[in-house]
């Protein structure tokens, strides 16, 4: 093995990472230069199918490509160490017989870019996501050594302690993030991936049980009506283009004695390198005042309308009627009606009665929308 740095100096930069997530990468090829490597990926899954990731420069490009044609899918190997439970590095040689090394279409693929040996452990963290580090070896060069296997074990207590350092951190930074709302009254959330609940305010947290649920699949709204919503929602952000944050949002029907309230829901745009932070959504409840019709520019913020389509929906809840609107603007009918209907699929609407009853603050009926 060739020291790139001192061990000492090593274990600085695991700490400094965990803290400062860009510095990972550089972290990862450290470590696998030093046990002859030909780079290091770190991976924190919350279940096979969603995970996070960061790698060391020289492996990201074909780790993209992994991910990208399907192989991270049937990546036999996150599930092999796993089963090994072993609290150390295992090398892939040890626990993936001759032809399956040989037949696995992902050890082709791994072939096919100089790879095809590696060493990798599982951490678990309180968070429970499961975090792998694993360092590639070229082919070539034949399987990770033991004596590589010695030094990766010894550092792997600092590698444990840094991950769960970094998961700490992540939950504090969701906390930040619906700490701040609160202090401009709104109830605010973060989630996980897939709906659950990561963190919450307290004016959220009183909103449980009445108007959602803390469950352990994830976060459920009380009334039926509004939980598919939610759900369409969270499809709907799982599926948007990377780069076109898509933003959710719909009405939460007046219970007795209270408004109206307006959920948003929006994914949390961070670091892309900071793959502890779990936190993949941000939800938001806005009570609607009694009587009061907020301005266009409002209305635009809270349901991702467009400036024409917040200035029909504003007009409609004011009173006016499509021919009224259209006139003024010196429109069609037809293009009034085509504008009000896209506000009607943004909010989750299914009346023109149902939307001038959100904005003016009254109480909606509960099978609405």
């Amino acid at each position: 093995m060739r020291m790139p740095v001192e061990l000492p100096e090593l274990v600085g930069l695991i700490y400094e990472a965990a803290a400062i997530p860009d510095r990972w990468p550089s972290v990862l090829a450290t470590v696998s230069r030093t046990v002859d490597g030909a780079g290091g990926l770190l991976r924190t899954a919350t279940s096979p199918q969603i995970f996070r990731w960061t790698s060391s420069p020289d492996l990201h490009d074909d780790f993209v490509e992994f991910i990208r044609d399907g192989w991270a899918a049937i990546n036999p190997r996150p599930a092999r160490i796993a089963a090994v439970n072993h609290a150390g590095f295992i090398r892939d040689s040890d626990h993936f017989t001759t032809e399956e090394l040989n037949n696995d279409p992902v050890y082709g693929f791994l072939r096919s870019k100089g790879l095809g040996y590696a060493a990798g452990t599982v951490l678990c963290v309180p968070s429970g996501d499961a975090i792998t580090f694993s360092f590639e070896k070229s082919h070539r060069k034949g399987p990770v050594t033991m004596e590589a296997i010695g030094f990766l074990d010894s550092l792997r207590p600092h590698l444990a302690r840094a991950a769960l350092l970094a998961a700490r951190l992540g939950l504090e930074q969701a906390r930040a993030m619906t700490d701040a709302l609160r202090e401009v009254g709104l109830p605010a959330a973060v989630l996980k991936a897939r709906g659950k609940l990561y963190a919450a305010n307290e004016r959220f947290e009183a909103l449980i049980p009445n108007t959602v649920n803390d469950q352990p699949s994830r976060l459920i709204f009380s009334d039926p009506a509004i939980d598919r919503l939610f759900l369409a929602g969270l499809d709907a952000i799982n599926q948007s283009v990377i780069g076109t944050p898509r933003v959710c949002s719909f009405p939460i029907a007046a219970a007795e004695g209270g408004v109206p309230m307006i959920v948003h829901l929006l994914p949390v745009a961070g670091n892309a390198q900071d793959i502890f932070f779990a936190a993949s959504k941000l939800i938001i409840i806005t009570p609607v005042d009694r009587g009061a019709v907020p301005n266009a520019e409002v209305i635009a913020g809270l349901f991702d309308l467009t400036p024409a389509e917040a200035r029909v929906a504003r007009q409609i809840a004011l009173g006016e009627t499509v021919e009224q609107v259209a006139r003024k603007a010196g429109l069609s009918n037809v293009t009034i009606r085509n504008q009000l209907k896209s506000v009607l699929n943004k909010t989750g609407l299914g009346r023109q009665s149902d939307l001038v009853a959100l904005l003016s603050g009254s109480a909606l009926p509960t099978s609405g929308g």
